[in-house]
């Protein structure tokens, strides 16, 4: 009894200490205020409200201090009060501001909104020089609500989400908070160390919230919101924006406010549009309310973005800077919908931080030791924002729903429902699943297996998987798989299969051991895929697809050894067999086509064979190198950010070693360099070099000549840099050195969104070069010109490029159907 007691009084007294100053804001239509910032005069304490205009505010000790209540578009309120250390209610409501055009002298014919705006692009520099170092306490939250979801999409369960769904199918399927201290060094040094992590429903979950993806400065020309969105005082920004000065206000240090509107010149820019305010005289940022859409930042599901950011005067460092962000966003796809909210609080902030030269390095998020074991004391304590109903009402009730669904009843409950076979199975794979032990078993469906190709006629895949995981989050894992094949015509049965391990998920070290028999194509590449090859060879008889067989056995290792550098190395035994056409069975007869061989090098030979069979031992070894790589260290594991400052550099080396013959043996070096740059508003440009050098490679097997990733079906699929798409798939493989060369550029919305009539379509502009220069032959190129983001409303799959090839004075033109599924 007395423990209880005693219990009783300490959180009773938690609770006096953590209450302190609360209260709500409202207008003066007695609506409530979310995301009024509330701090003390001398920036030292604040909070902000919640969607319900109710507010805590932290202070450790009693005195007098001046509160000051600011939001954008309405007056701010300085309220002076005696603490004394105990709860105090305060209730505040806040007047419009007035905006007027008294201050402003305006000249016939002249926008007032113009010199103010070429003031705020002549000063963006400067001003953002300003901010030259600091470290913040910084504070985020994320909420993600959906709206009637289906019970199928794409015939796949969709469940309740976690929870979080009810029985109208709505509700928050994500909401988690962080509190971390961030550090921030010109031009691009940034850390960010979690103390707190809190995910709803997830006990030992992580959250996804971080620092740096929640910086958005609108100091900068552009914005990347997956597309590069223009500034409204970006150098360029009055080729993309017209201004209007809505009126001005006066802000607590007296300084004149311009209330200016954004108005798009064109909808579908990478742009913004709403409000942003600017200080006379500094012309500096004090605010922004400004919004983009899905078709601006090029993600169809997207209605809307809005983001809204609050700023402060420092008087050390002469500059208003920024002290609170919400970005809401809106969805709509496949008949259902959803809309939430990011929440950045920054505070604290010191701009003499003293960093030396090892203050930074490339890890840029790390987490406390137990950032996510945290209790509700501390969080009612250190959250800044309270939490509404809502969400306090989510996280109660996925704490009691992750304590059932945890439980090794309930798992063994929703297994034994999913196990259950049924007669779809047989035709669409099976599942069988031990969720208390990690534990899956799976068999692919047997209908997608199906393929037809000439050499074995009809044939069928199937494919088997045992998995299990470990640990924590189940990141490491062991899996046993096989593959079945069997082909019609042929008559010939293959099976091989292996074991794959994962032995941690931070330097990511694999090992992989195979082996059996298995069909594969000649073009190590794989450039057609089965369900293409059915289609070509079904509907127009074109047995692009050459095949041959192996037996073998392999083992390879893979590990990230230092940061940015991975490295993998193999062995393998193959006995390598060439294939014959076993079925000519023809379904549309095409009077200017036929079949041809198995043999690329002979195609109308239908005897003849591409290779002699033969053995031999292969070894490999190779590099990946990305200078600069930043990282993120979770408790669970290390993940990369790939920024693309620098080249990726890719080097390997093979060696075919101890064969039946001498001639199939040879070595050959690899290097390869790929890179994506964004231009700004301009788009982005990338490109990929790859070249090789072979040695002893004269009488080599066309298995190991060096393929290319060629296309001769008119239908491509994802990137095409590091692609031919009018090029035959054997012509040019080679045993000989070899370049290739791939750019392209996508200027996304900075061309056809300048056509009138044009830029309603929202489709983006691509422009591409590849070339391919092999020892003793004339060099092969590819140019194009193309259309990207094709499709109607939301979806917005498909490409249309108009390609040229030229080789050896013959040129060739086609157009591409690129299809982005």
């Amino acid at each position: 009894m007395i423990k209880k007691l005693l219990c009783c009084i300490f959180i009773f007294a938690a609770l006096q200490v953590h209450a302190q100053i609360s209260g709500t804001v409202k207008d003066q239509q007695g609506n409530s205020l979310p995301y009024v910032n509330i701090y003390t005069e001398n920036g030292q304490f604040g909070t902000t409200t919640n969607d319900e205009g109710y507010y805590e505010l932290k202070i450790p000790a009693p005195g007098k201090y001046t509160l000051i209540y600011q939001f954008l578009g309405y007056k701010t309120q300085r309220k002076t009060i005696d603490y004394t250390g105990k709860p105090q209610q305060i209730d505040v409501r806040l007047a419009t501001e007035s905006t007027s055009l008294d201050e402003v002298t305006i000249n016939s014919g002249e926008n007032p909104a113009i010199a103010i705006m070429r003031k705020a692009v002549e000063n963006r520099k400067k001003n953002a020089a300003k901010l030259e170092s600091f470290t913040a306490d910084f504070y985020s939250r994320g909420l993600w609500r959906i709206k009637n979801a289906p019970v199928k999409i794409l015939g796949q369960e969709v469940g309740d989400l976690g929870g979080g769904l009810d029985s109208t199918r709505s509700g928050i399927v994500y909401l988690s908070e962080t509190i971390s201290k961030i550090a921030f060094q010109k031009p691009d040094d940034f850390k960010e160390k979690i103390i707190a992590s809190k995910v709803s429903g997830d006990d030992n979950g992580f959250s996804l919230n971080s620092a740096q993806e929640a910086y958005f400065s609108f100091y900068e020309n552009t914005l990347e919101i997956n597309s590069e969105l223009v500034s409204p005082i970006a150098d360029y920004a009055f080729n993309y924006y017209r201004y209007k000065l809505e009126g001005t206000f006066y802000d607590d240090r007296g300084n004149l406010i311009n209330k200016i509107k954004v108005i798009p010149k064109r909808d579908n820019d990478r742009i913004f549009s709403g409000y942003i305010y600017i200080v006379e005289d500094l012309w500096q940022i004090y605010g922004v309310e400004l919004t983009t859409t899905g078709k601006a930042v090029q993600v169809p599901p997207i209605e809307e973005l809005v983001f809204r950011q609050n700023y402060k005067y420092s008087e050390k460092i002469d500059r208003y800077i920024q002290i609170s962000q919400s970005v809401d966003f809106s969805f709509k796809i496949f008949g259902f919908g959803g809309d939430g909210r990011f929440t950045a609080v920054y505070s604290n902030y010191d701009f003499t931080p003293g960093f030396n030269k090892n203050s930074f390095g490339r890890e840029i998020l790390s987490f406390a030791n137990a950032a996510n074991k945290k209790d509700s004391l501390y969080w009612k304590e250190m959250r800044p924002v309270p939490l509404t109903s809502e969400e306090i009402e989510d996280y109660v009730r996925k704490d009691s729903i992750q304590e059932i669904r945890n439980s090794k009843s309930y798992k063994d409950s929703v297994d034994a429902v999913q196990n259950k076979f049924k007669l779809s199975d047989v035709l669409f794979g099976y599942d069988y699943s031990d969720s208390w032990n990690h534990r899956n078993f799976s068999i692919s469906a047997p209908v997608s297996g199906i393929h037809f190709n000439t050499v074995q006629g009809w044939n069928g895949n199937l494919e088997l998987n045992y998995t299990q995981r470990k640990g924590e989050n189940q990141q490491n894992f062991w899996r046993l798989y096989t593959n079945l094949n069997y082909g019609l015509s042929e008559e010939r049965f293959r099976i091989h299969g292996g074991f794959l391990k994962k032995f941690n998920n931070f330097s990511r070290p694999y090992l992989r051991i195979e082996g059996g028999t298995a069909i594969e194509q000649i073009n190590n590449k794989e450039p057609i895929s089965p369900i293409l090859n059915d289609a070509a060879t079904i509907l127009f008889e074109r047995n692009y697809m050459k095949l041959y067989e192996k037996d073998y056995a392999s083992i390879g290792y893979s590990q990230e050894v230092i940061n940015g550098v991975q490295l993998f190395g193999g062995l393998a035994w193959e006995k390598r067999q060439a294939l014959v056409n076993h079925s000519d069975h023809i379904f549309i007869d095409r009077e200017d086509v036929s079949y041809t061989s198995n043999n690329p090098l002979q195609p109308n030979n239908f005897s003849s064979i591409p290779f002699e069979d033969h053995r031999l031992f292969k070894f490999n070894f190779s590099a990946e190198i990305t200078f600069a790589q930043d990282y993120m260290s979770y408790p669970d594991g290390k993940y990369n950010s790939y920024e693309n400052k620098f080249p990726k550099i890719e080097l390997s080396w093979e060696k075919g070693f101890a064969a039946s013959d001498s001639k199939f043996e040879y070595g050959q070096f690899n290097a390869k360099l790929r890179q994506e740059i964004a231009v700004g508003n301009k788009g982005t440009f990338r490109y990929l070099i790859n070249g090789g050098i072979f040695s002893n490679a004269e009488g080599i097997s066309l298995v190991d000549y060096q393929d290319f990733n060629a296309n001769q079906t008119r239908i491509a699929f994802g990137s095409y840099v590091g692609k031919f798409n009018l090029m035959p798939y054997y012509d040019f493989s080679t045993n000989h050195n070899y370049v290739e060369f791939h750019a392209e550029h996508d200027f996304q919305g900075w061309i056809l969104g300048k056509l009138p009539l044009i830029n309603k379509l929202n489709y983006n502009f691509i422009i591409g070069a590849h070339r391919l220069t092999t020892q003793g032959r004339a060099p092969y190129s590819e140019y194009s010109v193309g259309i990207d983001n094709i499709g109607f409303g939301k979806y917005r799959f498909l490409r249309l490029d108009y390609v040229i090839s030229e080789f050896d004075g013959y040129h060739q033109g086609a157009l591409i159907f690129g299809l982005k599924f």
